[in-house]
C-alpha cells in the first residue's frame, strides 16, 4: 500500500461525506432499486436517457457502507455522457478501477450494488421497449 492508496481513499471518503448526485430524478427514463442483503445496503438509481440512449442524469438514493455510497456517487458521475451499451458493459474490474483499491471478497458486493442496479434498470427498460416495438408491430 504505497502513497497512491492513500489518495483514493480520500476520495471514497469525500464521495461517501458529499455525495454526488445523491436525491432522486424528477422524470427518469427509468429507475430501479436494488440491496445487498449481506450487509443491508440499499440503493435507488434513477437515469434519464437523451434521445440517443445517451444517458443525460443520474441520481441516486439509499443507504448503506461507505463503499457502496461511494461506489454510487463516483459512478453517477462517471456514467453521465456514457451510452446504455457502456453502462451494460461495465463489469466489477470497471468499479474497483473507479474506486481506486483493493476491494476484499467480502466488500465486492457493496462496491458494485450501484453498478448492478444500474445494469438491472437497463435491462428492464430495454425489455419494456422491446416488448412495446412488438406490441406496436402485431397491431
Amino acid at each position: 500500500m504505497g502513497l497512491g492508496s492513500d489518495m483514493y481513499r480520500q476520495q471514497i471518503l469525500d464521495h461517501y461525506k458529499s455525495p454526488r448526485n445523491y436525491g432522486e430524478l424528477e422524470e427518469p427514463t427509468f429507475s430501479h432499486v436494488g440491496e445487498n442483503p449481506m450487509c443491508g445496503d440499499e440503493i435507488r438509481m434513477d437515469v434519464r436517457l437523451d434521445d440517443d440512449d445517451v444517458i443525460e442524469q443520474v441520481a441516486f438514493s439509499g443507504d448503506g457502507c461507505a463503499i457502496s455510497q461511494a461506489a454510487a456517487s463516483m459512478l453517477s458521475v462517471e456514467l453521465q455522457g456514457e451510452s446504455v451499451d457502456d453502462l451494460l458493459a461495465m463489469d466489477r474490474d470497471d468499479i474497483v478501477d473507479l474506486l481506486g483499491v483493493e476491494i476484499s471478497p467480502m466488500r465486492i458486493k457493496c462496491a458494485v450494488l450501484a453498478e448492478k442496479v444500474a445494469q438491472d434498470g437497463a435491462e428492464i427498460y430495454r425489455g419494456e421497449l422491446e416488448k412495446e416495438k412488438t406490441t406496436t408491430e402485431d397491431d
